[in-house]
Order: structure tokens, then sequence, then C-alpha cells
């Protein structure tokens, strides 16, 4: 039987199928369906159009700042990394300079600061081969105390009050002990912040006035508290001396003396006062006159963003880190290039009465000091506008804790001194949770009041209506890093 071919018409309708391409045709051996390849693109949604303009600009302005970022921190190293290759004398060591941080106030991030200076200007010291030293306060204060006591040290050996400490002038690299300080004052002192410069500011100024006496905030303190009557037991009522059979109870008068022997009835004698210290003669405890050269100091202007108020301004830094990296990178370069200028004093004053007292001083007492205002002390003090509002109730606050401390406080004396003198016996909580002894409540007293005591103090030294210390003494000595904006420009 033989095939027949469509002719005529017939043949002129059917379709010719249209070859597939070599890529085409791979593909459908693969397994893809031939579906998916018969597509033809076409623009996304408008849902789809506008979350990938958005999503590309916020990814593109993103990937800008962080490109400007590091061609701003290159520039810089560029400029700085000879110095790294400079030769050194095999006695001598690298320039070193300590680095200040102070505790923002509202953060409980104390490292805050610190985290500020390893990221902006760190890597500028580094290229330039400068070592540094850093000293960061976990709690308000801590760096005027750490500052105050240096330079208190530092004057007892310079008269003769304290030995200096021991050096071993075989080691290698040996330097007495007016080598170790002038090079001290050539390195110089980074401060970040505003909070870090007006501690930094009053531990130096206390350091140069005050007297050189060791004092211990502990012991003075426990004297303080010992007349506050916290801890003293409750009068017991007074007992009759007569009793039925017409026989008085001997009274501690009437008994005999114990000749120096102990009776638990003799009355309860004060204890002797303590054996008065070792005057310091006026000569040597006299502050000096004149001061000698202080290290200088690097601003380091520092904002630390709080609140929830601030989410507009956090996103901004964040998609415009650059300004950082600029601020940090031009402090750091003003350091490696040791140019500085006298520190410009200030211009104003205002009288400030709402200081606060000292770490330790007896209640009710109180100072005024004189807020000085203008030149180098108005440095950065725009910052202080980005504290939290609620951080003007801390006193308030501490307060308020410690009026409920010590309204709970005579229920766990009763207890611990029930269960010491065994008049109950322990319940079945207590066994499980043993309350504080005396002896451990008294430790807690000691430790919450040298807190509240030093985070009232310390407050008041960084809040925004206290000044900036002066002393006029330290215009001629203080010096500040000074350089001009080196031509880098970004958009």
């Amino acid at each position: 039987m033989s095939e027949t071919k469509p002719t005529g018409s017939a043949a002129q309708d059917v379709p010719i199928p249209k070859q597939k391409s070599g890529m085409r045709a791979a593909l459908e051996y693969t397994g893809i369906p031939p579906s998916w390849l018969e597509k033809r693109p076409k623009l996304p949604s408008r849902n789809w159009m506008i979350f990938i303009s958005v999503t590309s600009s916020i990814a593109g302005y993103y990937i800008y700042d962080r490109r400007q970022c590091r061609i701003i921190r290159e520039s810089y190293v560029d400029r700085v990394k000879h110095l790294a290759d400079e030769p050194l004398h095999s006695l001598d060591v690298a320039r070193k300079v300590t680095v200040y941080g102070a505790k923002w106030p509202g953060d409980e991030d104390h490292e805050r600061a610190m985290k500020y200076f390893r990221k902006y200007v760190k890597p500028i010291l580094v290229a330039a081969a400068v070592d540094y030293e850093m000293v960061a306060g976990k709690r308000h204060g801590d760096i005027a105390d750490k500052i105050s006591e240096e330079i208190k040290t530092q004057r007892r050996i310079a008269v003769g009050l304290e030995p200096a400490p021991p050096v071993m002038p075989a080691l290698a690299n040996y330097q007495p002990l007016d080598v170790l300080h002038r090079r001290k004052a050539e390195g110089g002192s980074i401060i970040i912040g505003r909070p870090t410069f007006k501690e930094y500011m009053a531990g130096t100024k206390r350091g140069w006035t005050e007297g050189l006496e060791k004092v211990d905030r502990e012991e003075v303190l426990a004297r303080a508290l010992e007349s506050d009557n916290h801890f003293d037991e409750p009068e017991e009522p007074e007992m009759s001396t007569q009793v039925d059979d017409g026989e008085p109870i001997p009274t501690p008068s009437k008994l005999p003396s114990s000749n120096g022997l102990y009776s638990p009835l003799q009355l309860k004698r004060p204890p002797p006062p303590p054996a008065p210290r070792d005057a310091i003669p006026s000569d040597k405890n006299t502050p000096p006159a004149t001061l000698p050269a202080m290290a200088p100091v690097l601003f380091v202007p520092f904002t630390n963003l709080i609140g929830f108020t601030r989410l507009p301004l956090m996103m901004w830094e964040f998609f415009n880190q650059r300004h950082k990296v600029q601020s940090g990178s031009d402090a750091a370069y003003k350091l490696v290039m040791k140019q500085t200028r006298p520190i410009i004093p200030p211009t104003s004053s205002a009288l400030d009465s709402t200081i606060a007292n000292e770490f330790v001083a007896p209640e009710g007492e109180s100072a005024q000091t004189v807020e000085l205002r203008g030149g180098d002390l108005d440095f950065d003090v725009e910052a202080e506008g980005y504290f939290k509002s609620s951080l003007s109730e801390t006193v308030a606050e501490i307060e308020k804790y410690r009026e409920k401390y010590y309204k709970e406080l005579p229920a766990k004396l009763e207890t611990a001194r029930a269960l010491a003198r065994r008049t109950r016996e322990l319940t079945k909580d207590e066994e499980a949770h043993p309350p504080p002894t005396e002896v451990e409540l008294r430790a807690e007293r000691m430790k919450k009041e040298l807190r509240w005591r030093g985070d009232a103090a310390g407050w008041e030294l960084v809040k925004p209506k206290t000044g900036v210390a002066w002393d006029d003494r330290f215009a001629p000595v203080m010096r500040v890093f000074d350089e001009p904006t080196p031509d880098i420009t970004f958009n």
C-alpha cells in the first residue's frame, strides 16, 4: 500500500515547526518544562517596582557611604604611614598617648566612648605607630578620681612625702622617672566627648589644689554613718527595781567594782577616739604657685544618641558614617602632627549654686563654685542637648532608693538579731534562703552608701548646668592640639 502525500491547498495549511536553538534544545533535555522557556520578559508590577526602587536606593546609599569612609581613612593613613618607618634608638620607645573615655549619661554601656575611639581614631594612630593607653570610667566621677590621685601622688613624690616607685637600671628599657614624666607630657591626652572633658578638668584641678593627705573614703564614710542611729537597738522599757518580796534588783551602781575585769552589767563605754594622723608640714602641703608642663590635650567630639525620640538621628547617622570618619581621622591627624597651641581660657562666668557635695561630705553641707564659660571650655557643649531629660531626676531617684532601703532595714535587723540570739528558729523559707546577718547588713549599707554618694557626686560633675572646672594656673602650661582641616571633601 502506498503513502498519499497532501497536495494542493492542504499541503500549504500544515505549519512548519520553528527550528529550535541548540541552547533551548539542551535545556529541554535537562527536564525544564517547555512552558518556562516560552515565557517572554515583561516589566514587574507596580508594587514590585516600588520595592525594587526603595531597596536599591537604600543599598546604593549605604554602599556609597562606606566607600567614602574607606577613601577618607586611606587618605589619612597615606599621610602618616611614613612616620611608622622612622628608626628608633635602641633605648627609645614609641610615642604613647593616654585616651580618656567617661561613661555617657544615661547609657549602661560605659565603653561607648572607647568604641568610638577604636573605630574612628585608632586606625590613624596605628598607621603612625603611636601607642596608646585607654582609661575608661565605669561610673561618673571615676576618671576625675583617678586623675586627682595621680597628680597628688606626683606631688607627694616631689616633696618627699612618698618614695618614688622602684626602678631597675639593669633593664634594657630603663628610663629615669623624670624622663618618663617628660615623655608622658610630650605624648598627649585624648579626651572623648564633653562628659570626659568635665571629669578630666575637675580631676586636674582637684589634684593641684587639694591637700596631700591620704584619705580612706570608706573610713571617712564609716565615721559619718556612726551617728545616723540606723543600727541602734531599740530601747527596752525600764524595769521596776522592786520585786514582790521587797528586795530591790541590784543595779550597776550598787555592784562591787570588777577591778578591771569584764562585767556584762557594766555600762557601755564609748570607743576611744581615733589616733591623730601625722600632720603634713604646711610648706609641703601648700599647692604650688606655678604648675609644671602638662600633656597637650586632643579634643574629640562625641555624641551618643539614646532614647526612642532619637531614632531619626540614629538612622541618619547609620547612613552618614563618613562624617564621623572625617572627624575622628582629622583629630588623630592633629595629634600625630604634634601641632599645639595654648588653651583658650574662659571669658565669662556665672554663679552656680547647685554643685554637689563632696564624695563623703556630711548631709546638709553644700558648696558654691563659679561656672566658667567661653574659650576651649565650651568644647562640644552642644552635645549636652542630647542628654536624656529624665536624667534631671537622678539625685531624686537616688534619694528615693535610699529612703526605701532604710524603711526596710529595721525588719531585716530584727530578724538577724533574733536569729543570732536564738530567740526564734529559722522558717522553711529562711532555711532555703538564709537571711543576712547584722555584719552583712552593715557591709551592704556601706556599699550602697558609697555607690549612692558616688553617683550623685559624679552626676553633679557632668550634668548640663555644671561648667568645666578651671584654675588660672592652667593657662600658661596647658596646650591643645591644633591643625587645619585637610583638604578632603565628600558629598
